[in-house]
This record gives structure tokens, C-alpha cells and sequence, in this order.
């Protein structure tokens, strides 16, 4: 019983999973649908954008690349997204406690990653 209500409290709709201080992200609509595709699997409970970073001021759209990154101790994920001279990771907070789980969970995102760019 206690397992249901767990579950249920933590499966949250795809766009009430982006949150933090800022919902800025790069790529316009590309870098928004890849985030969206990403908060759409069952164990990513929450992503929050960080900083943005521009290596350069010359060409400034491009190619939109998105890639996730090892998990932490907790099973949390990274996604760095890529756009241009333009880069910005975003934080994935996960429902699974620990580094292996976190590691399936990051090979079942970028496995969809790459799906959606084909």
C-alpha cells in the first residue's frame, strides 16, 4: 500500500518535471522537445536546467545535440544539451536510489535520444 502511494506521488506529468531557479533551455523548440521526450520515462522525476555556456560568438545555431551523462551516487543523471558554440547542462533527478539503476536508466535515455534523431 505504502509502495502505491509512493508511486503515485512521484510520476508527475512530463511538464510539471521541469523546474529550478530558471526554465531556460537552449535550442529553441528542438532543445524544449528533447527535454520533454527525456521527462517522459517513468523514472525521471524532476529536471532542472543550469547554466548555459557560449565558447564562442560566432555560429550561433547549428546542430542540436543531446547526450546523458553518468549517473551520480544517488542514480541522478546529467543531460547536456549542445547547440552551436552553445551549451548547457541540465540536471535529471531519477526515483531509483543507486549507481546501477541509474546507469539503465541513462542507456534507456540516450537509446531514446537517438531514436528521436533518426
Amino acid at each position: 500500500m505504502k509502495e502505491d502511494i509512493r508511486q503515485c506521488s512521484t510520476v508527475a506529468q512530463p511538464h510539471n518535471k521541469i523546474g529550478g531557479s530558471h526554465t531556460t533551455i537552449i535550442g529553441g523548440r528542438h532543445g524544449k522537445k528533447l527535454v520533454r521526450l527525456i521527462s517522459l520515462h517513468t523514472e525521471v522525476k524532476k529536471i532542472v536546467p543550469s547554466v548555459i555556456t557560449v565558447r564562442g560568438k560566432n555560429n550561433p545555431g547549428g546542430l542540436i545535440i543531446g547526450k546523458v551523462l553518468r549517473p551520480d551516487d544517488r542514480g541522478n543523471l546529467r543531460l547536456l544539451i549542445s547547440h552551436g558554440t552553445s551549451s548547457q547542462e541540465l540536471r535529471i533527478i531519477t526515483t531509483v536510489g543507486d549507481v546501477q539503476s541509474g546507469e539503465r536508466i541513462m542507456n534507456e535515455l540516450n537509446q531514446m535520444i537517438e531514436e528521436h534523431s533518426n
